[in-house]
């Protein structure tokens, strides 16, 4: 094993680094906050604000996460342009006023659209500006680092929640959002003064190695500095471990954000009541924190790949044991699954970064994440045909234990490190170059 795997699995990340990594755990927290599990809150508040049905407006949901496909892209571009530092920024400053918005909006049109630009500004920050912060800083840490970053999401769960509902129930929906909207507007400005688009520009080399383990183990061509490593739209999306990057990561979380957005319900279908329900939703949480971690560890120590197939055949057998519906099948499903939770937004940027590198990560991302959004966004549509098909949700997880068998099967043909140029140099190999 070389230094620099040795030194990604005690996590010697430098001052700086854990200030890059904060900053996109937090990102990712506003994220979960604002767009997914906040929604508990601030959808019914909206509702009973404006007399408008409360089913009319929890789809806005669904209409926000297809919109968000447009920002992933047009974001993307932002990203490539004005680099991961600003486009993070941006998209904070449009997610404060965009929340604020959704507070003061009288008609379901003018909830809909706020909640759209919250959606996919906040959404585009943690991903794509923070995913290209991570290939950059950390092109071989990048596996534990997002078991680090995506702790922002399960650490939502367990505070973002009750933190808004003692604010919407004590100050109103108005002005029970400014506190989170100003919260999110502050991480936006510390990020502008404080980040960093790389190492290099305080002194330091990627993964925060030594210039000796860094000439020796890393590529150190000039393509490092261009945000497109050579990549065009055409020739990314022509390239089939593109395609394999964002299926793969996407259907991983078209599970878990269909698991997680039914999950109160399908407990109360196995006998909960929804107190019950509601806790077990925060134990996974906490859970997931663990799983977060674990999953980040497995991926520096055995490679993304592998950690990948391991992880659909545990999320594969959590929800065979919640099918089962016996007592013990569930409770141990409670623990698997939150564990698989907790790992599975770690991929979104470690499988892409493990195979095409922190050269041109921006142009990269720019077109695998929109397709990794439009994926995930699949859930609501899917989960909806197979309970107007089997009438509960034990058949969405049938269907889901379906689709990530497929899964396995797609991310077998993954070239783990087909274009990356670190990976390359360090095992003496002729590195594969961008087609443009």
């Amino acid at each position: 094993m070389t230094s620099s795997k040795k030194n990604s699995l005690i996590a010697g990340f430098g001052r700086e680094g854990w200030g890059v990594i904060i900053y996109c755990a937090a990102m990712f927290w506003f994220y979960v906050g604002m767009v997914n599990d906040g929604s508990n809150i601030t959808a019914p508040a909206f509702a009973a604000n404006t007399g408008i049905d409360y089913s009319m407006v929890l789809s806005m949901g669904s209409v926000a996460g297809f919109v968000g496909f447009l920002f992933f892209i047009i974001f993307g571009q932002i990203n490539i342009r004005l680099g991961a530092k600003n486009t993070s920024a941006i998209c904070m400053l449009i997610a404060g006023l965009a929340y604020i918005g959704i507070g003061f909006s009288s008609s379901l049109i003018g909830y809909a659209v706020c909640l759209c630009l919250v959606t996919g500004s906040v959404m585009s920050g943690g991903y794509i500006a923070g995913g290209t912060l991570v290939a950059k800083w950390f092109p071989k840490k990048k596996g534990i680092v997002m078991g680090y970053t995506t702790m922002g999401h399960n650490l939502a769960s367990a505070l973002y929640v009750p933190m808004i509902a003692f604010l919407v129930n004590s100050l109103g929906l108005r002005t029970g959002v400014l506190v989170p909207s100003v919260l999110v507007m502050i991480l936006g400005l510390i990020g502008l003064l404080m980040i960093k688009n790389t190492p290099e520009e305080i002194g330091i080399l990627p993964d925060n190695v030594s210039k000796e383990t860094y000439m020796k183990e890393y590529d150190t061509s000039d393509l490092v500095k261009d945000s497109t490593g050579g990549w065009t739209v055409k020739s990314l999306l022509s390239e089939r471990e593109t395609w394999l990057a964002a299926s793969t990561t996407g259907i991983y979380q078209l599970v878990t954000v269909g698991v997680m957005t039914q999950l109160v319900v399908r407990n109360m279908q196995l006998g909960f009541t929804q107190g019950q329900a509601i806790t077990i939703m925060s134990i996974l949480a906490a859970i997931g924190v663990i799983g977060s971690w674990l999953f980040g560890v497995l991926d520096s120590k055995y490679g993304t790949k592998p950690t990948m197939i391991f992880f659909g055949f545990w999320y594969m057998a959590a929800l065979v044991f919640n099918v089962l519906e016996t007592r013990t099948s569930i409770f141990l499903s409670v623990f698997m699954i939150g564990m698989a939770i907790g790992g599975s937004a770690n991929f979104t940027t470690s499988l892409p970064a493990a195979i095409f590198g922190r050269h041109g990560f921006e142009k990269v991302n720019s077109v695998i994440f929109p397709i990794q959004g439009l994926i995930t966004s699949l859930n609501f549509l899917l989960s909806g045909i197979s309970i107007a098909l089997t009438g509960s949700l034990r058949g969405v997880y049938m269907l889901f234990i379906g689709i990530l068998a497929v899964n396995i099967l797609l991310i077998l043909l993954v070239n783990e490190h087909k274009f990356n140029r670190d990976y390359q140099a360090e095992e003496g190999l002729e590195a594969n170059k961008a087609v443009s």
